[in-house]
């Protein structure tokens, strides 16, 4: 897990699926308790880190396709 703010960041699994759902790349493990859980691709190492993310090195809270995406998210719910 390599989202920063997860409780399970640090930990390590064992990948189990690769696979598209809701709407994003989601991976599958299998947890202490031996579920099968989802979370999406992004918040491990299952794929490259976001070159926005590199060349910010830490700077940068937020990456441009996320605030465009909340600004129209707002621009809907005001209407």
């Amino acid at each position: 897990m390599t989202h920063p703010f997860h409780p399970l960041f640090g930990r390590e699994f064992d990948l189990i699926d690769y696979r598209h759902s809701w709407g994003e790349d989601r991976v599958v493990y299998v947890d202490e308790m031996g579920e099968a859980r989802s979370l999406p691709a992004r918040w491990t190492s299952a794929v490259a880190e976001d070159p926005a993310v590199v060349v910010s090195a830490g700077r940068s809270h937020f990456r441009v396709a996320d605030l465009v995406e909340l600004a129209k998210l707002v621009r809907g719910a005001t209407r």
